[in-house]
């Protein structure tokens, strides 16, 4: 009978090394990426190299950043939530369904914060056929998570329990805003547009939101008027519209996530980028030199 080798001898199918003195060589002078950055560095030269495409770069670069950011970094803010009034007229709930194009609504009652259930659009035809369905019976569970859960666990969220959006509070258990597996998908291959993108939705009135802290958050392209009324501040209108280009300008290049500038007495942090522009940024105001000297004292 033929004797089989040990368990531990070198020429078991699980200890062979099949790679080439080649590779070991290259392996051994030249190791793997020791930290994220490296990766993304490692990305940027296989693209300069033409190993991959720069639409696979952008992919892979996005997942890896994904690993690092939270709801409130790509959230829609409470004061740009579409919302549907559970007591409003049916004639008026099919007009914001047609006006904005979404495919689920929060439904509130009494107050913006209090959402009772996610309507979808094509439950909202039901009503149409057979008037004397209760609104109610059409919505559905609504999901809450807090501003800190992490993309890559909300994103297996969505898809574990086919639930493509999520309400996001904020530590006081308030509103703070909305995200869909969109938003998601959208820091892994970029802007996702369809025929109800608007550029333009943004308004003086909504690009300013509060925050719980005090701080400020404000759209990047909300106009330098509106950041001027928001902060009873007087920012220069002549060579930029909006506040995005301006801290562009005084930073001398395209912003990157995290990065803050002082301008007027505010501090303005960058918190989303998206295709090379600030798509939110955080705003804290600062004391005046008085005010600080007198603290010091």
């Amino acid at each position: 009978m033929q004797r089989g080798s040990p368990p531990g001898d070198a020429a078991s199918p699980e200890r062979v090394d099949k790679r080439t003195l080649f590779e070991r060589l290259v392996e051994f002078l030249l190791p793997g990426p020791d930290s994220k950055d490296e990766l993304i560095e490692t990305l940027a030269e296989a693209e300069h190299r033409e190993l991959i495409e720069p639409q696979s770069r952008a992919m892979l670069e996005g997942v890896l950043r994904m690993a690092d950011m939270v709801a409130g970094d790509v959230m829609v803010a409470a004061p740009r939530m579409d919302l549907l009034d559970i007591d409003a007229p049916y004639d008026e709930l099919l007009a914001v369904v047609i006006g904005t194009g979404h495919s689920r609504f929060p439904v509130t009652e009494g107050s913006r914060d209090n959402i009772i259930g996610i309507l979808l659009a094509k439950d909202l035809l039901k009503l149409q056929r057979a008037p004397e369905l209760n609104l109610r019976t059409l919505l559905r569970p609504a999901v809450f998570v807090p501003e800190s859960k992490g993309l890559n666990e909300l994103l297996r969220d969505f898809r574990t329990n086919r639930n493509h959006l999520a309400i996001v509070i904020d530590e006081f258990g308030n509103t703070a805003g909305l995200l869909t597996i969109e938003d998601v998908l959208e820091e892994i291959v970029g802007e996702i547009e369809d025929e109800f993108d608007d550029a333009d939705a943004a308004s003086a009135a909504n690009a300013v939101y509060t925050l719980a802290d005090g701080g400020h958050r404000v759209a990047g392209d909300a106009a330098i008027a509106s950041v001027n009324e928001a902060f009873a501040v007087a920012l220069s209108e002549v060579e930029f519209d909006t506040i995005g280009g301006l801290i562009a300008h005084q930073l001398g290049h395209v912003p990157r996530r995290g990065e803050s500038v002082e301008v007027a007495n505010l501090r303005f942090t960058v918190m989303l980028t998206r295709g090379g522009a600030v798509r939110w940024f955080k705003v804290l105001r600062l004391p005046k030199p008085a005010e600080a000297a007198d603290a010091e004292a």
